[in-house]
């Protein structure tokens, strides 16, 4: 069964607020609440950043998921991007954010998240899912009961559905 606990933001009312020149390291930045940085941004902080203080890091899908392996625990939200729809390498990253790396934070699908890869997100360990403009949330909801059941295993089912029937509670 799929995940139906996907969550799905409205940016325009989202509290997790971007930091302008986002495309390079910042030298200063004011310590705040809810901040959603660059990779480049994260690494260039990490080390001052205050314990406790909640942050998030946008993650482009060309980069090494491994280099936030260590930062991991003090992360409240990975967003994930997905520059075209057919793009599908953010999967695969939170696949290994979830399995390999044992993630627990939020993780969100953001840039071209249309309803129709509902189910694989849910299924590869979103949490969140930021749906384009012109996409309709209830349809996204729907999507998610489409399948009652995979064939293959996923991130919080890992065996396969052939291995599944054969095991006894």
């Amino acid at each position: 069964m799929t995940h139906t606990t996907l969550q799905f933001i409205d940016l325009r009312q989202d509290p997790w607020r971007k930091l302008q020149g986002e495309d390079g390291p910042i030298s200063h930045p004011v310590p705040a609440a809810k901040l959603l940085l660059s990779l480049a941004q994260w690494h260039a902080v990490r080390g001052t950043w205050p314990e406790g203080l909640p942050v998030g890091v946008h993650v482009t899908n060309d980069s090494d998921i491994a280099a936030l392996a260590e930062d991991l625990p003090r992360l409240a939200l990975v967003a994930l991007h997905f520059p075209t729809w057919v793009d599908g390498r953010a999967y695969s990253q939170a696949h290994l954010l979830r399995s390999r790396y044992r993630y627990k934070g939020a993780l969100r699908a953001t840039g071209e998240v249309l309803v129709d890869m509902v189910p694989m997100l849910a299924r590869t360990g979103f949490s969140e899912a930021a749906l384009r403009a012109d996409q309709d949330v209830a349809d996204a909801q729907r999507a998610l009961n489409f399948f009652p059941a995979f064939y293959q295993g996923d991130v919080a089912q890992t065996a396969p559905w052939f291995a599944r029937q054969t095991q006894t509670p």
